[in-house]
This record gives C-alpha cells, structure tokens and sequence, in this order.
C-alpha cells in the first residue's frame, strides 16, 4: 500500500481533480480510494493495476459526493466556476499533473504556497518532507497548507488550464515545484534509502514534459538539465550496502554518459539564448563537475564564478553555503570557514543540517578536529536519514581520540 501511494498518488488524484474541478472533494475521494483498498486488498489480493484500480474507486466516490453537490456545496471549496460557465480545454497541457501543478501555481496564491501546496495535492509529498525542504517546522508548513486552501475557497480558483499567454508567468512557481520534488527524492529527507527513486524519476518525467511544453522557456531547459546531471550519476551516490560516498569518491566511469551529454546540449542552448537564470546555472555547475574526468580535475575557479552569478540572480543563504564549499577549494578552508561562521550568526540555516557538515569538514581541514567532531554531531542531531546519519557518525567517529 505504501508503495501505491508513492507511486500512484498523483496520477489519481489530478485525475480525480478533472471529474470534481474540486481539489478537497477529489483529495477526500482519493484517501477514501485508499482506505477501501487497505480494506479489500489484504482479502482479495493486490490488483494487477492498482492505479487503474485506485482511479476508478475515486472516481466513483467523487461523483457519489457530486451527487450530493446540493447539501455539500455550504462545507466544501469550490473550485468550480458558475454552472453555465464554458468547460475549459484540456488539451493544452497533455499530462494531468502538469494541468495541475498550474492551477495549484495560480497568481492569487502566494509563491510558497504554489510549491507546498503542489508538492502536498499533486506529489503526495509529507508534509514533514515539505517542511525540511523549506527549513521551516512542520506544524507552520501545515498551517501554510491550510491557509492556502482557504485562499482557493476564497478567491474561487478555478480547475483551468492556463493560456498560452499566461503560461510564462507561472513558470517560476512550477519549476521551482519540480525542483524542489527532485530534491526530495534525489536526497530523501527521512528512511532508510538515501534515494526516492519514485521522486526523482517523477520529477524528471515533469521536467522532460514541460520542456516539451515551453520549449522556447530557457529556465525550463536549464532545470531539465540539471535534473540529467543529478540522474546521471544517482546509483553512484552509495556503495553496495547503501553507505553514502562523497562526489570524490563516486565511481566516474559508471555515470549515464548519454544523460550528461544531453544535459549539456540543453545547457548550451540555454546559455546562448540570453542571460541565464537560477536554474540554467545551477545546471552549469554540475556539468562542470561532471566533465571532470577525475575529483583532482575539477575545475574549481570556474564552479566559484558560476555560483558568484547563482548568488546575484537567487541571493539565497544554501547559495551562499555552496559557494563557501567552492571557495575552500580555491582559496583554502580558513577563508570559507569565515563565510560558514558568518552564515550560521545570520541564523537563516538553523536546523539545516548541511551548515553543520560543511562546518564539520573544514574544520578538520583545518586540523581542529575536536570542534569538528561537535560539528558532526550538530548534523547528525538534524539528519533524519538513515543513509546520512551512518555517514555523519562515521566521521565523528573518525575523528574522535
């Protein structure tokens, strides 16, 4: 059941969503889907296509509750527009979720309520998860949730594939969504796996279409080849009992050539098309890691001009820390450890739990290995992943007298 939930979640519900154009009528149906089949398949056995099956039980509760439209209409949000209104065309976007993901990312919501509400409705994402993603604790990120329904009830936001026109100004919100889904399941924030392969491979199948989509959109190339990078060398990531390896110690030689190659045909049609955008750079830093053909050969002064960009176009903090990691590398660690101190007094990162490992690292670079040893342990205290903490416990363990 687990298993269908993370696989199936988004293609029953956006479905569900056609049929209602009502996102808590279809999200009740669908977890009343679920229940049922937490009931029946225990008895019956698992069904050959549980989507298929999973659909078909909440479509069916959806239009009991559509039924009973009359008594509902005064408790439920309405995401409908007058009776007589026109039914708006689905044919423009060709994958539900996708129609989804824009109507979640409609301008009357705030942007942060785009990507939580999004990654909650249409990915199934936890709202733990969702907090860890956006640093904030998980009772606010479920009261950011709550709030944004209630936006939807009260602006009325239709179920309504958006124009041609208005595509382009929803865009951020969306990749920023599917970015952030990747994220997810490229470094699971909770479990025992370091990676979501669900995750991951669902958000580059979005990627893929919504570049199919805009395909003039130079941030939609850009994400759809950062995405490729990170995927061209995600089974390298751990070893054979699930132990993370560090880039330098990753096998090289078993990266998805072909991925990286694409990734990069993309990348320089991005980069010549115009000024590049957060995404686009993103997606240059991690092809210049991945033409490296060794750790040694990185070419380190290019990756810290490229996250000086990244910096002035998207000022953010985890910006400002990956930049600190490049720095080290260029101009030593005592330099880049300032940048890290000064990071954690400004107190954006708390409970982030990559300050303290980067900290933790230079500072053994530095030979301070009693404080970095604290350090560790500061990051393991805030790792919920099982992968991740081995590895963190691993290296204080190391380091300790």
């Amino acid at each position: 059941m687990a298993e269908a939930h993370r696989r199936e979640w988004a293609f029953v519900l956006a479905t569900t969503v056609r049929v209602t154009r009502d996102l808590d009528t279809a999200e009740e149906a669908v977890q009343d889907a679920y229940v049922q089949a937490l009931r029946t398949w225990p008895r019956d056995g698992v069904p050959r296509r549980p989507g298929a099956w999973l659909t078909t039980a909440a479509r069916r509760n959806a239009l009991n509750a559509l039924e009973r439209r009359k008594t509902l209409q005064r408790k439920l949000p309405l995401l409908l527009e007058p009776e007589d209104a026109p039914m708006p065309e689905l044919h423009a976007i060709p994958d539900d979720r996708l129609r989804l993901i824009f109507t979640c990312c409609h301008p009357a919501l705030a942007p942060e309520a785009h990507v939580a509400l999004t990654l909650r409705l249409v990915c199934g994402v936890a709202t733990a998860d969702i907090a860890r993603a956006f640093l904030v604790a998980e009772a606010t990120m479920a009261a950011r949730l709550t709030r944004a329904k209630k936006k939807i009830a009260a602006a009325r936001i239709p179920y309504r594939v958006p124009s041609v026109a208005d595509l382009p100004g929803r865009l951020d919100a969306v990749l920023t969504v599917i970015h952030l889904l990747y994220s997810t399941g490229h470094t699971a924030h909770s479990g025992q796996d370091l990676v979501r392969d669900d995750l991951a491979e669902r958000a580059l199948d979005l990627a893929r279409m919504l570049h199919l989509l805009l395909p003039a959109a130079r941030e939609a190339a850009g994400l759809l080849a950062l995405l490729l990078v990170h995927q061209a060398r995600r089974t390298t990531r751990t070893d054979g009992h699930g132990r993370l390896l560090r880039l330098e110690e990753q096998d090289r030689s078993a990266w998805d050539r072909e991925l990286i190659a694409e990734a990069d045909r993309l990348l320089v049609a991005s980069l010549t098309a115009g000024p590049p955008g957060r995404f686009t750079l993103q997606a240059a830093i991690a092809a210049v890691h991945a033409q490296a053909a060794a750790y040694e050969e990185t070419d380190w002064p290019q990756i810290l001009t490229l996250y000086g960009a990244l910096l002035r176009v998207w000022p953010s903090p985890v910006v400002a820390l990956n930049r600190a990691v490049a720095l080290s590398m260029v101009d030593g660690p005592e330099a880049a450890l300032a940048e890290v101190e000064a990071l954690e007094r400004e107190g954006r990162l708390a409970g982030y739990r990559y300050l303290p490992a980067t900290k933790a690292d230079l500072l053994h670079r530095l030979g301070r290995d009693a404080e970095a040893v604290e350090a560790y342990r500061a990051a393991l205290a805030l790792s919920d992943n099982a992968a991740e903490q081995e590895f963190l416990a691993e290296r204080a363990r190391l380091l300790t007298p």
